[in-house]
């Protein structure tokens, strides 16, 4: 639950529609360091709360810096947060992590289009500062909706390691893609965020390469899922307390109903808060947070939109 108050303390117009914020404790404590690829809750003026990655230095203690994308159908939460002012307080919560630094890659490679940079940019701070080899390639339409354009093009002390694709046409993003797979290895690690059309090209390229287990994706909207066929099944707690899940319930929703504590923020099965182990079944992963390595091991489950293969479910909430 978002619980720290925190002041806007810088806003800076990265483009006609992405505003940065940098935030910082009321009282003066610090609010980092956190791990790369972070990402925070956020209740703005109209107490919607919504998810926004964390995009400055990870190693700075005293302040965080969101960007914020000014959606055209908008429903108050990013419009609410592009009409603050500097001095404004807001409510977010701790940074915590879907996405990390995998720490035994060869090579870094972060692949952005539009927005999608907020995580990644941290992610380069975070490599730089390790000394690992990495890039940075960014995707955009045109250099007015290039966020963080000077920066990157300036002023940031990873410049020598960003590759700016700008304008490109679809068959010279795919050229680009492609030049990048050629560049890996079965021990690289590819990070991407972006439309969700963008990542499923950009898997399609690096993937062959370097596998399922080593492209670690950074979704902003719910996967779309036919729940037509479902059914309802089981669910037991380590604890022994055991509920039946109805065909258009989530485990989430009827767990709450039973008086049982669950951390959640999104419950769309992006954000990865409500994410649970399995000790026993086989879960139907419906969400956009866990990996497909995460997937696969089948011990891991989001507990807001995923169902279960198995009549049963032994679960250990975290």
């Amino acid at each position: 639950m978002a619980d720290i108050k925190v002041i806007v303390a810088e806003i800076v117009a990265e483009t006609a529609d992405i505003r940065s914020l940098r935030l910082v404790q009321e009282n003066g404590a610090p609010l980092g360091p956190y791990r790369a690829g972070a990402h925070i809750d956020v209740t703005g003026p109209t107490g919607i709360l919504r998810q926004y990655s964390l995009c400055g230095p990870p190693a700075e203690a005293a302040s965080l810096t969101i960007a914020v994308k000014r959606e055209p159908e908008s429903r108050g939460g990013s419009a609410a947060l592009h009409e603050l002012g500097e001095g404004d307080i807001i409510e977010i919560g701790e940074p915590r992590n879907i996405l990390t630094v995998a720490p035994d890659a060869d090579r870094h490679v972060l692949i952005a289009a539009g927005i999608g940079v907020t995580p990644l940019l941290s992610m380069a701070y975070e490599l730089h500062s390790a000394g690992a080899e990495f890039t940075l390639a960014y995707f955009t339409r045109s250099r007015a909706e290039t966020a963080f354009l000077d920066f990157l093009e300036n002023r940031a002390e990873f410049c020598d390691r960003v590759q700016l694709h700008i304008g490109c046409t679809r068959n010279e993003q795919r050229t680009a893609l492609a030049g990048v797979a050629a560049g890996l290895t079965g021990g690289s690690a590819v990070y991407t965020c972006g439309p969700a059309g963008f990542m499923d090209t950009v898997a399609e390229f690096v993937t062959p390469v370097v596998g399922d287990g080593n492209i670690h994706i950074e979704h902003f909207e719910a996967a779309e899922v036919d729940t037509s066929g479902d059914t309802a099944f089981t669910v037991e707690l380590d604890t022994g307390e055991s509920f039946e899940i109805p065909a258009n319930r989530s485990i989430l929703s009827v767990l709450e109903e039973n008086g049982i504590d669950v951390f959640k923020s999104c419950e769309e099965g992006i954000c990865g808060s409500c994410v649970s182990n399995v000790l026993e079944g086989e879960p139907e992963h419906r969400d956009n947070c866990l990996s497909a390595a995460d997937k696969a091991a089948g011990d891991q489950m989001a507990l807001c939109v995923s169902r279960a293969k198995t009549r049963k479910l032994l679960i250990e909430l975290i």
